[in-house]
């Protein structure tokens, strides 16, 4: 269902700010299914709720724009491939060059893949995010309607990862989405692709630089990265298909072959041969989709992007933000 920016402002409202959550049905509803779903403390749950404040700044930065605009590649872009993240992302790939060469051997990952997701999701540390991540999850998961099923989960997450590792689940801080560390992972990416990357028996994606690089590395692996294998190439489009190959979407589906059997031409612009792994005839053959970078009044970039594009979306699923990690990491290449 579309929940109309309107209606969400409806919605959320801060009834709830001087609620106390631990009252509510719904919320007495959760902690009942953490205790027969897991054995929680009916009191202890409660009384974590009952101290848990409503964030109003948690759903004001959620909340879609009022005037969305027009989404635009370049200026996406020029967020996150920008010289001040690519210096501090020279320094990272210099001053961890062991791990993410441990992390490649093991996982397969390109290092500087590895380099550049941490480099867009926090600035290698520099902004992990401050908000108390139990209220951030609880006001996004009872006062947030049309994503309350996504962060009650990741809630349910958070309460099982802190009971892991012996922690309070008041402890933990991260962004107004409930992400943590430096690879900004979900307490459910935590729990699923958290790695003890420099054997200290613990996972810390906030203070170990190692355990954040081997987690990044881990949770590709387990997505289905594929090692030397081509992640996406720059190309130049023509032909009357080209809106039907876009709307099959980003899954990889059909050969490029097949494209060009079926009437589409494709020829490779040069900046997409340095941005890609691998080798062999100008275009792959195996399985990929057509990728359409917007941007207003300017012409449309495509890229032709293979499984590995693919599995960089499972991190964030959009093909802007595939698109920004691969040509982020094609800049840090250069220090290696």
């Amino acid at each position: 269902m579309k929940w109309p920016w309107v209606l969400i402002a409806l919605l959320c409202t801060p009834v709830a700010q001087a609620a106390n959550y631990a009252s509510r049905d719904d919320v007495r509803q959760f902690i009942d299914e953490m205790v027969e779903r897991h054995g929680m403390d009916q009191a202890a749950l409660a009384k974590l709720f009952r101290a848990t404040p409503h964030l109003p700044r948690v759903i004001k930065a959620i909340m879609p724009p009022s005037d969305p605009g027009i989404r635009s590649w370049r200026a996406y872009r020029a967020r996150f491939v920008e010289p001040k993240r690519i210096a501090a992302g020279h320094r990272f790939m210099q001053a961890h060059a062991d791990k993410l060469a441990e992390a490649e051997a093991r996982f397969g990952v390109p290092g500087e893949i590895i380099a550049a997701i941490i480099g867009v999701e926090s600035i290698y540390g520099r902004h992990t995010g401050r908000f108390a991540t139990f209220a951030a999850l609880t006001t996004l998961a009872f006062d947030y309607p049309p994503r309350a099923a996504l962060f009650r989960r990741e809630l349910e997450e958070l309460l099982l990862l802190a009971r892991e590792e012996r922690r309070s689940p008041l402890d933990y801080r991260g962004s107004y989405a409930g992400a943590l560390g430096l690879p900004q992972f979900l307490p459910s990416s935590l729990r699923r692709h958290g790695k003890d990357f420099d054997g200290d028996g613990r996972v810390d994606l906030s203070a170990s630089v190692a355990d954040a690089i081997g987690s990044v590395g881990n949770f590709l692996a387990a997505h289905g990265w594929e090692k030397d294998a081509p992640i996406a190439i720059a190309v130049t489009v023509g032909g009357d298909n080209i809106q039907a190959l876009v709307d099959d979407g980003i899954l990889p589906k059909r050969s490029p072959r097949e494209w060009t059997a079926s009437g589409t031409s494709l020829t490779r612009v040069g900046a997409g041969d340095t941005a890609i792994a691998g080798t062999g005839d100008d275009f792959p053959n195996r399985p990929a989709a057509l990728i359409d970078l917007v941007s207003p009044n300017a012409a449309t970039e495509y890229r032709v992007g293979y499984g590995n594009f693919f599995v960089i979306t499972r991190y964030n699923r959009s093909s802007f933000y595939a698109a920004a990690v691969m040509d982020l990491a094609a800049e840090l290449r250069q220090s290696q």
